[in-house]
């Protein structure tokens, strides 16, 4: 009888340390699929943003011009507030550079009026920035006649 017992025993033991070695491979298996797949994504992830990188600086940069300092009354409740700001302009080609410097007191008046309309609350946060990008653009381009203007950068923008 104490022999049943022992092979019994050994039998639990044996089955029990298949079940484990089974279980163990199981997981091997399950956690080789899942950094493969992760791997894959990672690679396809690099993949998209090296294509977005080279979309950009296929993209030409147009001819930039520097418009001087502005200092401007914004609207304001409480207290007098002013901003201080310079602007380069992204043009399409070089001979709308031409029409912008001839054209810079109607650019700056524009920009003055439009921006003189402004309130804090409007130029404090990213998104009146750039809504306000956006209207200078709109603006610039009724104006201009022989290019367009392709982008606007704020190289000063300080509200006090």
């Amino acid at each position: 009888m104490a022999d049943d017992e022992v092979k019994e025993e050994k039998g639990g033991k044996s089955k029990m340390m298949i079940f484990v070695i089974i279980g163990v491979v199981v997981l091997v298996a399950a956690v080789g699929v899942a950094a493969y797949l992760l791997g894959a994504r990672s690679v396809q992830n690099q993949e998209a943003a090296s294509a977005e990188v080279e979309e950009v600086e296929k993209e030409q940069v147009g001819p930039m011009v520097d418009i001087s300092d502005f200092i401007i009354n914004i609207l304001d409740k409480n207290e007098t507030r002013y901003l201080k700001a310079s602007v380069t302009l992204e043009l399409e080609n070089e001979e709308t550079v031409a029409e912008v410097n001839q054209r810079m007191p109607q650019i700056r008046d524009s920009i003055i009026l439009l921006v003189g309309n402004k309130t804090f609350a409007e130029l404090n946060d990213l998104q009146g920035k750039l809504q306000l990008r956006a209207e200078i653009i709109a603006r610039l381009n009724k104006i201009l006649t022989k290019g367009k203007v392709k982008g606007i950068y704020f190289t000063e923008f300080v509200v006090q």
